[in-house]
């Protein structure tokens, strides 16, 4: 397609989304909602986006060490002195005992009376951060979108923000989040930016018995008891602020959302959802929400699974949001094989999902090497066979072989998959054209009994089957018991293999004219 061409269907494109919001723009309303695009082709074309735990918090973890294990919330935890306290419940998890992260906290840093949270807010220091260097490295990997996690339960905002005094422009003097915006967005990536700030409501709950001036309850916010889960209008307000503040400068492609946004009072999810769409109509695009647990109807928006995902696949699109370690820097981090990611990557497209990886990087802004590492490995399988994964649909069924979840939901990885080259995944392609992925290195023949001509799911004939990434005549058969390709005498990855399978268009015979 030539430049002109392209230019056009753009200003096509543009316009239809223009003309349909200007005839009828969205209302706060669960009615007018309903007519929503939740879930636009560029979101389902695109498998793969990055995302980054980064802030103050990540001054935290920097004296862990060996197998030291502390939870993640630590701007949480390390006010918890009376016992580790169950959010949910107001009651201890530790019979009473001082929290790990307290103990820790108190040992590296001091009391969180002397040392709180604003400490490690006024050490921050993203000397390292450099926003052409991720960008690249996010391109790189293969991602389709990316952007910052633009504010986290500590209700630090990753922004040059103007809704809060405390922002990264004002600890730091760098706005990470426009200047992420344009590097991404230059490279042809899609821009997002993700809240976490429902929670903060509970998150700094506990801070308060240790002495915050009220003159900082716009960080610590003015809740007084972890039992008191109804957010109070200052709350609403300042939350609001911060969020309709990112969209309005940044214009996101995609917000994300974490968990307990349900919690928060239906009028304004609502109020936040027509808005936002409204917006991107006005850019003239088609923008994207993903959500959590309730937070909001199915029709609406874009379900996420946090380390998990469904074990059949989803009509509706969905996406999992994961870590190749732990959210944000430790400095006795493990990160997982660069395998685990492909495979994860490979099982969630099969069922119509996407993946949102996240990036720990180290208390300055650096990318630590092993994550660098992970990246490229990734954005090198990709570049081979990223035509079975970009752009795919499912298949007629997602998979075959031994190794399935047993059962859908969040946080299913724990479990240690480890996928064998007798599972297969499928994916769909143009026309009739699709592809099924071997997820490990083919110890001999390849047999995809899916595919048997005695079974029924293919119904259509095979004109060419070749493994991507090589040039090598693959040599196969169908049987009636299966289909079996001889294996590769070399494979072009280190990691899963994806064989295309070309297949023959469906005629029917005409009646003709002699009897």
């Amino acid at each position: 397609m030539n430049m002109k061409a392209k230019t056009l269907l753009s200003i096509l494109a543009i316009s239809a989304v223009s003309l349909a919001w200007a005839g009828k723009p969205f209302s706060p309303t669960w009615e007018s909602l309903k007519n929503v695009n939740n879930e636009p082709e560029w979101f389902k074309d695109a498998k793969l986006g990055i995302y980054t735990h980064w802030g103050p918090v990540s001054l935290a973890f920097v004296h862990m060490e060996g197998k030291q294990h502390l939870p993640g919330w630590h701007g949480m935890y390390m006010y918890h002195d009376k016992g580790q306290i169950d959010w949910k419940t107001g009651k201890s998890r530790t019979a009473g005992q001082p929290a790990a992260s307290y103990l820790y906290h108190k040992e590296h840093f001091g009391e969180p009376s002397e040392f709180g949270y604003k400490n490690f807010i006024k050490a921050f220091d993203p000397s390292g951060f450099d926003a052409v260097e991720w960008a690249e490295l996010f391109e790189a990997s293969g991602a389709q979108f990316a952007g910052p996690v633009a504010m986290h339960h500590d209700n630090f905002a990753m922004w040059d923000a103007k809704s809060t005094r405390w922002n990264v422009m004002n600890y730091g003097g760098v706005d990470v989040s426009g200047e992420l915006k344009r590097e991404i967005e230059k490279r042809g990536m899609k821009y997002m930016g993700s809240f976490h700030h429902a929670f903060t409501w509970m998150y700094f709950a506990e801070a308060h018995r240790h002495g915050v001036d009220p003159a900082d309850y716009d960080l610590f916010t003015d809740n007084d008891d972890i039992n008191n889960h109804t957010t109070s209008e200052r709350f609403n307000r300042e939350w609001w602020a911060k969020l309709k503040e990112f969209i309005d400068v940044y214009q996101p492609d995609l917000l994300w959302f974490d968990w307990w946004l349900e919690n928060m009072d239906e009028e304004l999810r609502r109020k936040f959802l027509a808005y936002y769409y409204n917006k991107g109509a006005e850019w003239g695009k088609d923008v994207a929400i993903a959500y959590k647990e309730t937070t909001f109807p199915e029709f609406s928006a874009i379900r996420d699974y946090e380390r998990g995902r469904p074990n059949q696949p989803k009509e509706q699109a969905w996406l999992t949001d994961t870590s190749p370690g732990a959210w944000f820097h430790r400095a006795n981090a493990k990160f997982v094989e660069p395998n685990e990611i492909v495979d994860i990557l490979i099982d969630i497209t099969s069922k119509n999902g996407c993946m949102l990886l996240n990036v720990p990087p180290d208390p300055d802004g650096s990318i630590p090497a092993e994550m660098k590492h992970l990246l490229l490995e990734l954005g090198g399988w990709l570049d081979v066979n990223g035509e079975a994964i970009y752009k795919t649909r499912p298949w007629t069924i997602f998979g075959e072989g031994p190794t399935r979840l047993a059962a859908s939901g969040h946080k299913n990885e724990k479990k240690g998959i480890l996928y064998t080259d007798k599972d297969i995944r499928f994916t769909k392609g143009e026309g009739d054209d699709f592809y099924a992925i071997v997820m490990a290195k083919p110890e001999g023949d390849i047999h995809i009994r899916t595919l048997a001509s005695g079974l029924g799911v293919l119904n259509l004939d095979i004109q060419d089957i070749t493994l991507l990434g090589s040039k090598e005549k693959i040599k196969w058969e169908r049987t009636y018991d299966s289909l079996v390709i001889k294996q590769p005498k070399k494979l072009p990855t280190d990691y899963a293999h994806a064989f295309k399978f070309s297949i023959k268009s469906y005629k029917e015979l005409g009646i003709g004219g002699d009897e």
